[in-house]
């Protein structure tokens, strides 16, 4: 397993301590799920403006499944 190092300031050391507490996590734990949660939504946000504006650049539809595939979501037969 990787490990990967986070410098924080004293104020946001004792804010995670706080959000520890809150939520019942490990630090690590805590970070990891709010980190990667916090990314896949930019990136679900990102696929969802590229598809959009090659929807205004062409106003037709198409199957949701291929515009999955075209982007690596879909699954392959």
């Amino acid at each position: 397993m990787a490990i990967i190092t986070v410098h924080v300031t004293d104020e946001e050391k004792n804010f995670l301590d706080e959000m520890v507490k809150f939520e019942e996590k490990s630090l690590s734990e805590l970070l990891k799920t709010t980190t990667l949660s916090s990314l896949e939504d930019a990136y679900d946000a990102q696929i969802g403006d590229a598809v959009y504006d090659e929807y205004l650049k062409n106003p037709q539809s198409r199957p949701l499944s291929e515009t999955l595939e075209e982007y690596g979501l879909g699954k392959s037969e």
